[in-house]
């Protein structure tokens, strides 16, 4: 898929726990080390069937994906360095504006939930809490 907009993503590897997936592909993905204390679990399961245009990435026969969802604290907007195997280009947006512009529902889904994640983990977002 072209020109989709998401947060950061990724899969488990072998004897991985869902929380190192997660610290690696930030560090991946977008070149940012994350102190596991800035990373928080929000206890969300999803499980969905894998597009078929994003099967290939699997192995053959997979067809349903399971995705933790983490939320991650990052004091300032910073210059990410992009994997450019998976992406050409960032966006900051406000929370509003990136889960409509997620190709992902629980992408969307989980944009929705930041006020009242941050809430729970007494984050403070700023007025327009950027994503």
């Amino acid at each position: 898929m072209r020109h989709a907009w998401q947060s950061v993503t990724g899969s488990l590897e072998a004897d991985e726990l869902p929380r190192d997936t997660a610290l690696r592909e930030v560090k991946e993905e977008v070149g940012l080390d994350a102190a596991p204390a800035q990373l928080q679990d929000w206890g969300i399961v999803n499980e969905w069937e894998i597009y078929e245009v994003w099967r290939h990435r699997y192995a053959p026969g997979v067809l349903r994906n399971t995705e933790h969802v983490f939320g991650l604290l990052v004091p300032a907007r910073f210059e990410p360095v992009l994997s450019e195997r998976e992406h050409v280009q960032y966006q900051w947006r406000d929370w509003h504006a990136a889960a409509e512009a997620v190709f992902s529902p629980s992408n969307a889904e989980a944009l929705r939930l930041l006020p009242e994640m941050a809430e729970k983990f007494a984050i403070g977002l700023a007025t327009q809490g950027n994503a």
